[in-house]
């Protein structure tokens, strides 16, 4: 098992507390990792406090470990997912509010809680004075789309044993960000979907690789009609990725990959304006930014 409470994204360890500075949305880098020759000796398990680190902001992380003797915990009632040691990983959705809690349940019955401080995001937003478009699916358009949708709900509820969730997260692919997680267009006052990934211009047939362990869960290799051919990579503890409008798919449902390995091909399949490659990641159900995970593009 990795071993937690690297200094990814420069964010202190500190023992039952930790802040973050928010991201901003609208520059295209994110704070870099802040290096170290070696790893920092890792603090004595505490037996009344939680310890944690990563960037605990909107769309952003922790990984930390419970109190000792503890036999189950959750964040804001979202049950964790504990190793021998443990350890968890935990998140806070796009539109997360300002404090989430924290609950060590103990073996006598006790709990041990922590409130967090979740800073806010400055997200990039677009105006337009124009109307949003009226008008929801088609019956027939549906009759397609919901067997992919239930396809999608099992592939990222899936829960396999990976430890990916501990690794420090690197790039699929590298080019420029075409597009942000988190923006998002409101219409004269009416918001429209912001947007649920980060876009990486690529290249078309550039090679994209796993960014942690995990699992597939799930390639569409008939495409799906929005995403195209879509592959679904679970990270253990809740955590997954997705990778959208493929044009081609190098993995199989079911098989372990590991860091870097190969897994597709950047295309423009489903409904896209160009080939790009489109990096979803979620907690449970919870959109996360990938950008907190990774530090700047390369």
């Amino acid at each position: 098992m990795t071993r937690l409470f690297a200094p990814l994204l420069a964010v202190a360890l500190m023992s039952g507390s930790c802040s973050a500075q928010p991201a901003n949305a609208s520059d295209d880098t994110a704070p870099a990792p802040a290096p170290s020759a070696a790893a920092p000796a890792e603090p004595a398990r505490s037996a009344t406090e939680f310890s944690y680190d990563g960037a605990l902001t909107q769309g952003g992380w922790l990984r930390g470990q419970v109190p000792m003797g503890a036999v189950s915990a959750t964040l804001d009632e979202q049950d964790l997912v504990l190793d021998a040691e443990g350890n968890f990983f935990a998140a806070f959705d796009r539109d997360a509010g300002t404090s989430a809690e924290l609950v060590a349940m103990m073996a006598d019955g006790s709990t041990v809680t922590t409130e967090l401080a979740v800073s806010p995001r400055d997200w990039q937003i677009e105006r337009v004075n124009v109307a949003r478009r009226a008008g929801g699916a088609s019956e027939s358009f549906m009759r397609r789309r919901q067997p992919e949708l239930d396809a999608i709900w099992d592939a990222r509820t899936a829960e396999s044993d990976s430890d990916g969730w501990t690794q420090p997260f690197i790039w699929p692919a590298t080019g420029r960000i075409s597009g942000r997680f988190g923006s998002q267009r409101i219409y004269r006052g009416e918001p429209g979907s912001y947007h649920s990934g980060i876009d990486i211009a690529a290249g078309a047939g550039a090679v994209f690789v796993a960014p942690a362990d995990g699992v597939v869960t799930l390639t569409a290799t008939e495409p799906f009609s929005l995403e195209g051919h879509l592959i679904i990579i679970d990270h253990g503890a809740g955590l997954n990725s997705a990778f959208l409008h493929s044009s081609e798919i190098l993995v199989e449902e079911g098989q372990v990959v590991r860091q870097g390995d190969p897994i597709g091909r950047v295309g423009a399949s489903g409904r896209a304006t160009g080939p790009h490659l489109h990096w979803s990641m979620k907690w449970h159900n919870s959109r996360l930014d990938p950008i907190l995970f990774t530090g700047p593009m390369p």
